[in-house]
């Protein structure tokens, strides 16, 4: 699976791209992530990307010449399923986007800074717009990533135990059960006996039914459908 990334801070997203579980599904050849520096595609001296917005106001607007550039120049090369805005106006994503989002094949991931981007780039190009949550952060670097995690975790074979993402909370629309790992008693504190008893059935029934409890009082909106 490949991820393109158009931004003006190529550099902020060096980390979290190269380590973990992502640098594990490089290695593997599962995931290509490349990020591409909007700026290169600049047709000005300054190389800057972004201009003063029509009708005033405060902050500065990503200009649609360099996104333009950058986008057709990376669609003349292959075609892609999604080209994703990060915006915080977008659909909030959660884990079903993510889910859908891994049995792509290419996904184009455009990270917004300053005011935001040019309208047009949104009506044109964009077919998805994506938010991380009810708030503004400086650019859509962080939200990007987040993205890329959220989808690289579960292709085949980037987890070593594959069953593992599939147990993750809300891929039932529940959150998950309280997880424990020795020792089995701790400063007079013990991991829940049905846990070491050895009866998966149990076992079982016991973890469904604090995954109801625990979305009950924390997420009681992921039972309402």
């Amino acid at each position: 699976m490949r991820f393109d990334i158009i931004t003006v801070l190529p550099n902020l997203l060096d980390s979290p791209f190269a380590h973990s579980i992502l640098q594990r599904a490089q290695k593997k050849g599962l995931a290509e992530i490349h990020v591409h520096n909007l700026r290169e595609y600049s047709s000005n001296k300054q190389k800057s990307v972004d201009d003063y917005p029509y009708g005033g106001g405060s902050g500065m607007v990503m200009q649609i010449e360099p996104f333009a550039n950058c986008i057709e120049k990376l669609m003349a090369e292959r075609e892609y399923d999604e080209i994703i805005y990060m915006t915080p106006d977008g659909k909030t994503l959660n884990q079903d986007i993510a889910n859908a989002y891994s049995a792509k094949k290419n996904l184009m991931i455009l990270c917004g800074h300053y005011k935001g981007i040019d309208q047009r780039i949104r009506d044109i190009y964009v077919t998805q717009e994506i938010s991380v949550g009810d708030y503004v952060l400086s650019g859509g670097e962080l939200p990007a990533a987040i993205v890329v995690d959220a989808v690289v975790r579960l292709l085949p074979g980037v987890l070593s135990d594959e069953t593992s993402a599939l147990s993750d909370s809300f891929q039932d629309g529940l959150l998950d059960a309280p997880i424990y790992t020795r020792p089995a008693e701790w400063r007079g504190h013990r991991v829940p006996d049905i846990l070491l008893s050895g009866n998966e059935a149990k076992i079982t029934a016991w973890r469904h039914e604090q995954q109801l409890q625990r979305t009950t009082e924390r997420r009681p909106d992921l039972l309402e459908d």
